[in-house]
Formats: C-alpha cells, structure tokens, sequence
C-alpha cells in the first residue's frame, strides 16, 4: 500500500477529558484507502524536545468529508503541543502506516480495549458493520469514569461492556476480571484488542487458554514508521525480531513470544 507524506488541515480539537483529546484533520484532496489497525506519524512542530515523529493510531476516517481523526493522550511535551492546536492551523502526517485487523470468519466477536487502546478498535467496529454487516461487541477499561472515552459511539456500533478500576462506571477492575468472559454461554470465536501491553498479555493468556483466536494491536515506540530506526522491534516466533511499524501493529498472538 502506498504511502503518503501530506499535510492536512486542522478542523476540530475536541478536548474529551483531561487526558484524552480527538484531532479532526481534513486532506484537500482523496484520502487514500486507510484500514482499521493502521495509523500515521505525526510530525510535532513548536516542541523542542521532539525530535521524532508521534505515531497515532487512525480512531475514524469519513471519506464523504476526507477527514480522519486521530485520539490522542497527552503523555509529554510532544502530546501536549499537539493538545493545542486549533482549527485552520496545518499539521504534517505520513499514512497509511502498517498493516490491518484480519477479516473475521464469523460474527462472534470481541473488541477489548483499554484507555486510548480503544482509539483502533471505533475504526474495526465501524468497518465491521459496513463491509460484512457485523455486529461487533466492545468490552473497554479505563481507570475511572472520568477518563471513559466517548461511549455512545461504541454503543452505537454494538453492545459495549465497561470496567474501571475505581468501579466508578461499570464493573469493578480490570477488562480480564469482566464478568462476560467467564459467562459459559457466550461464544467468542475472535477477539481483537489494543490496550497496556501487561492487559494484552492478559487477554491474550485468556485467549489462549479459551482456545480463541486473538489479534493485538502493538502500542510499541516508533520513531519513524517505516522500519528505519529500529526502535519498535518485538520478538516473534517464527521470523525473530521484526519492526512492529512495519510487520505490524497487528499481530496474532500465538506469533508472539510473550503470548505464553
């Protein structure tokens, strides 16, 4: 898939909590064909101590407006640059990044996210319904009520299941203590997850040991995108040390030598 250097334009910085923002960004001319999974890296201007661009996972993507919205969390100088940018201000990406959650082959499916790990999984659960009709169900963590992150959009996907540590909202921990997946008459055939890599582990243990297939969405450092610098590398079974920004970011688990 080709990929592009562009520069778009800001239309909307939506501040959701005070950790979580959502860019709009709107291209001049047709996006390109962007999957769920795949994200971009972003240049950040006016920080110093940013020398590298941002990778950021696509959260959705409207081609009616050629526009795509990215979730961010403010983490550092270069997050919180970006935190201020408002609209008609430009902003340089290089996309589309990486490679893409696989087809499901069946509708028994689970999308389990934490914090701004659930960014990929808005995207997959839209794509879900529009190009196989779909109905997808989200099992999303976060530390407290006050950080969950746009529910009604994925209640509008599907069922959504919530936990947060505090109990604030929900159920009370962590997404792997969630009362759906140890329910003996639900059937999952395909989970897909993004998250803390110690609750993909966990996810991915459970998955293991339930016999379902699993796909990760890796939220490894990556300095360039490409498979230049070497710093996103993850170990698999078959092929060693791979660029997770080039391989990846989705993984099956049982590729994965941390899965077990």
């Amino acid at each position: 898939m080709k990929k592009l250097i562009d520069t778009l334009q800001v239309i909307d910085n939506k501040r959701l909590n005070k950790e979580f923002f959502v860019l709009l960004l709107q291209s001049d001319k047709q996006l390109p064909e962007i999957l769920p999974g795949q994200f971009v890296q972003v240049k950040v201007e006016g920080s110093p101590r940013t020398f590298l661009r941002r990778p950021i996972s696509v959260y959705d993507v409207d081609y009616s407006q050629q526009s795509i919205s990215l979730l961010i969390k403010i983490a550092g100088d270069g997050t919180r640059q970006l935190s201020k940018l408002i609209p008609g201000e430009k902003l340089n990406i290089i996309y589309p990044l990486g490679n893409s959650f696989s087809k499901p082959s069946d509708n028994r499916l689970l999308l389990i996210g934490g914090g701004t790990g659930v960014a990929p999984l808005l995207f997959l659960g839209k794509y879900l319904r529009k190009q196989y009709n779909i109905v997808p169900e989200f099992l999303l963590g976060y530390r407290s009520k006050d950080l969950a992150i746009e529910l009604e959009k994925f209640e509008e996907i599907g069922k959504t299941y919530i936990t947060t540590e505090d109990g604030s909202l929900g159920h009370k921990g962590f997404v792997i203590h969630h009362p759906i997946l140890f329910d003996e008459k639900k059937e999952i055939n395909m989970i897909y997850t993004c998250g803390p890599e110690v609750m993909m582990k966990e996810v991915a243990k459970y998955a293991n040991n339930k016999n379902i297939a699993c796909e990760v969405s890796l939220e490894n450092l990556m300095g360039c995108g490409i498979g230049a610098c070497l710093c996103c590398v993850v170990d698999t079974i078959d092929n060693g040390n791979v660029n997770t920004c080039t391989e990846g970011p989705i993984f099956n688990t049982k590729q994965l030598k941390w899965q077990i």
